[in-house]
């Protein structure tokens, strides 16, 4: 039996960078809080200032010339990542005057760079200007992070059926850092001129600046961090909702497609069946709910279409804004959300969830399994965006079914042992796994927070939120012997 050695300087030098990149992000609020005269702008300094230490000494450290990353060590930097920089980013909740505990603060650091969209946080409305920001910062990196990582270490890893949308130039996996740079200096471009688009759109429907920039990051990121304790319903504007509902459909769809369409492919959007599919399961769905609210007396017609839109798109995407406790709609309204809490948006965005490409294999799948027992001498093969698919991405994705379902269960026995009920402990573990944020009921629904949660709780939540975000398997690999072995 060989050992592995592994050579962590690649890993640690791109989280060095990483750091250093974080540390920027929080010199930004640290200067907003600065202007407004608000103190906690020392708060902000002090961690930018550490964390810069760590991550440029990181670099100096690790600098070995030329950066190259093995099958081994792709899986612990993506791990890695999404462990390393929320325990940087969640020193703003600790210092400022919000004064977290480190369980908290972790928990929404987490939340925030998974773009789950929990929070622990109350008091929204009269929280300094700065900490409204950093979180929203969170869920626009952590948002731009999962792009880049799905279209450049996913395929590579061949997670649950990701190997479909590896990217010509990324075939050998040592060689992955030099064509994923190109790739993500262009989805940089698209991300920050949609968060710019919808910035103004958000002014111009009567958001001041703050709230604009904030709701703009959290909106295309899918992340759902409000500056307001009711969320998007704060505002009670009609168009308000409706430029979020767009911009969350917006961030649903793949991003790659984006900058197919501005190098001049306009039809590339259209033709793509994983769009397709998104698009028409949030307008079915959608229908249902409006339909199924105006026919209980809920709402007037127009009023019922505006919030099944809203808060439809908003569980489908993970978001996790809010603009009425839907807890309250009924059991059929709830039993759907819940159910659209799994679905997701398209590979490729910033949405999270099953993903709407695995569902569409899975239809292939077993349409071709029942044409087979009509016809068991026929041979018929399963497409997916008119290719063939693969056996092994069939497997793939029905392993990564089995494992999803298992996850949540295992996560809703663990926080129904710690003492919540049934209701929180299954609702909470699929947000958590899904990055929706809110749950149901009264104690994590739309209206509630996860601040009263034992800390064992939000523990063992932060983990499903990892796990979920990084597609499980990428999580789960680090725990078998065989990965450390030869």
């Amino acid at each position: 039996m060989t050992i592995i050695i592994i050579d962590f300087r690649p890993v640690f030098l791109v989280l060095g960078i990483l750091l250093i990149v974080l540390s920027a992000g929080m010199g930004i609020p640290a200067v907003v809080d600065l202007y407004s005269g608000n103190p906690d702008w020392a708060a902000f300094a002090v961690s930018a200032a550490f964390t810069l230490f760590v991550g440029a000494a990181t670099v100096m450290t690790t600098r070995t010339g030329e950066v190259t990353l093995t099958l081994r060590q792709a899986f612990l930097l993506t791990t890695l990542s999404w462990v390393v920089l929320p325990a940087f980013a969640c020193l703003p909740f600790m210092i400022s005057d919000f004064r977290l505990s480190f369980t908290d603060a972790f928990f929404e650091a987490m939340s925030g760079i998974t773009t789950t969209g929990a929070t622990v946080i109350t008091g929204l409305d009269s929280a300094p200007p700065g900490l409204l920001l950093w979180r929203s910062i969170l869920q626009w990196l952590g948002g731009l992070g999962i792009i880049i990582m799905a279209l450049t270490i996913l395929p590579m890893l061949k997670v649950g059926g990701m190997q479909m949308f590896k990217v010509e130039g990324f075939e050998a996996q040592e060689k992955v850092l030099p064509r994923a740079t190109q790739v993500a200096a262009a989805l940089v471009m698209v991300f920050i001129g949609l968060t710019a688009l919808w910035a103004l759109l958000y002014w111009a429907a009567g958001m001041n600046s703050l709230d604009a920039i904030t709701h703009a990051m959290t909106t295309i990121a899918t992340g759902g961090y409000s500056t307001h304790d009711a969320s998007i319903g704060h505002f009670d504007s009609g168009t308000i909702d409706f430029i979020a509902t767009v911009g969350m459909i917006v961030g649903g769809i793949p991003f790659l497609l984006y900058v197919q369409v501005m190098r001049g492919r306009s039809d590339a959007l259209w033709k793509d069946s994983q769009v397709q599919w998104f698009v028409g399961t949030v307008i079915v769905f959608v229908t249902l709910i409006a339909a199924y609210l105006t026919y209980t007396g809920t709402y007037s017609p127009l009023t019922a279409l505006r919030f099944a839109s809203f808060n439809t798109v908003s569980v489908i995407t993970g978001t996790g804004y809010a603009t009425a406790d839907f807890g309250q709609w009924g059991g059929f309204v709830v039993v759907v959300l819940f159910m659209l809490m799994f679905v997701g948006g398209c590979a490729g965005s910033t949405t999270c969830g099953i993903k709407i490409f695995r569902f569409q294999v899975l239809f292939e799948v077993a349409r071709v399994q029942l044409r087979q027992l009509l016809q068991p001498n026929g041979v018929f093969i399963p497409y997916f965006n008119k290719r063939p698919i693969d056996d092994s991405v069939a497997t793939s994705v029905m392993g990564f079914f089995y494992l999803y379902a298992l996850t949540v269960c295992l996560l809703a026995i663990a926080l129904a042992a710690l003492g919540l009920d049934f209701t929180t402990a299954l609702s909470g573990a699929a947000s958590a796994v899904s990055n929706v944020g809110p749950g149901l009921g009264s104690a994590i629904g739309p209206a509630g927070t996860y601040s009263h949660l034992p800390d064992a709780a939000k523990w063992l939540l932060a983990l499903g939120m990892l796990l979920g975000r990084l597609e499980l398997y990428t999580v789960l690999v680090l725990v078998l012997p065989r990965f450390w072995r030869g």
